[in-house]
């Protein structure tokens, strides 16, 4: 969790950062989670990470990420744009940790003002002992704006609907590597 001294988060929409990391999820809000393989073999874990390090994993799910970096690090802002037009949707997030080792990569993302929920994201590519790659998404929210809130268990079924999307989209990075 967030220690409230520590400013270098400050916009952060939420108390509980890096409540995605391990453990239970923080209660008051809605929780996801899917663990699935996605491909064997230390090429494919490469391959999955580095695109997911690279907002690759959210072009492939459909959406269009505008990052102040070219890689996820901690702090880097990520805005995720959705839909067209009147509907296209603004999506401010800030990187709020990493994980790196030799197999498990990836990282979280927290919301920020601007953002229709509050919350926290985690994305995680690890390297089974058995040769699996798997990806992990833990995640909660709540809505933040009337638009989330009036859109109630349709709000929850697109969230279903892009998390399978970066699965989907993580399976694909694993065996092209675009």
């Amino acid at each position: 969790m967030r220690d409230p001294s520590d400013k270098t988060l400050p916009d952060l929409t939420y108390p509980e950062v890096g409540a995605t990391r391990d453990g239970s999820l923080p209660s008051g809000y809605g929780h996801a989670a899917r663990d699935v393989v996605i491909g064997r073999g230390r090429a494919t874990f490469e391959k999955a990470a580095d695109g997911l390090f690279r907002w690759q994993m959210h072009r492939e799910a459909g959406l269009a990420p505008v990052s102040d970096a070219p890689r996820a690090v901690v702090g880097a802002v990520v805005t995720l744009h959705a839909g067209l037009g009147p509907l296209r949707l603004t999506i401010p997030c800030q990187v709020v940790y990493l994980e790196e080792t030799d197999t498990r990569r990836g990282f979280a993302y927290g919301t920020l003002p601007g953002h229709p929920e509050q919350g926290e994201e985690a994305f995680l590519v690890t390297l089974e002992q058995n040769g699996d790659v798997r990806a992990r998404i833990r995640a909660f929210s709540r809505p933040a704006t009337l638009l989330a809130r009036a859109g109630g268990p349709v709000t929850r079924l697109v969230q279903a609907f892009v998390t399978d999307r970066y699965v989907s989209a993580l399976r694909h990075l694993g065996v092209t590597g675009c």
